[in-house]
């Protein structure tokens, strides 16, 4: 008990403080640099350490190498999580979104994602699939909202976006979609 209190007061500060920061920030997952940031940890080694103590002693749970969460992922709202391993500005759309309100009638097999890197994963039984847009198209914001802690396309922006990947693409529920609304979109955004 004694060497533990000794690394407690030479570098690995107080567990209570680090969580009361995180519980401020009213996230459930983290990267490891965004830890590091919010608990003014420079050593990378003892940023290792302390998230290996922590996930140890039940404090975080790790979801892969450098991401973590503060409770099991899965209470984590999927999109969420699939949002927060792209680490940077990443949306739901294209077939998530339009199955999700009954345009897309087939069962999806991945999450669809839109961000600066196209990228294929799994987090726990998900399967995530985002798509790379250009940044031109990516950081205009018409059509997205923020929902939950993550960002999420409207039904117009979703089709935007899934035209602009495929513009060829049947709608099941075509009849369903405002497509005055996706024209404003698409020329909002600059897609051709």
């Amino acid at each position: 008990m004694f060497c533990y209190t000794v690394h407690m007061s030479t570098g690995y500060g107080n567990t209570s403080q680090r969580f009361a920061k995180l519980a401020q920030m009213n996230e459930s997952v983290f990267h490891a640099r965004d830890l590091a940031n919010l608990w003014q940890i420079k050593n990378k080694n003892t940023l290792h350490t302390t998230l290996k103590r922590y996930v140890q002693n039940g404090l975080l749970f790790r979801i892969y190498k450098g991401f973590y969460a503060i409770g099991d992922i899965k209470k984590i709202n999927p999109f969420l999580l699939g949002v927060k391993a792209l680490n940077g500005f990443a949306y739901v759309s294209t077939e998530t979104v339009l199955a999700e309100n009954g345009i897309i009638l087939q069962s999806l097999s991945a999450i669809t994602l839109i961000s600066s890197k196209s990228k294929k994963f799994f987090i726990g039984e998900n399967f995530y699939q985002a798509r790379k847009l250009s940044d031109k198209y990516l950081f205009n914001t018409s059509g997205i909202n923020l929902e939950n802690g993550f960002y999420k396309a409207s039904v117009e922006r979703a089709a935007a976006d899934l035209l602009y990947f495929n513009p060829h693409y049947f709608f099941d529920g075509g009849d369903m979609i405002n497509w005055k609304k996706v024209c404003k979109i698409q020329k909002e955004i600059g897609y051709k």
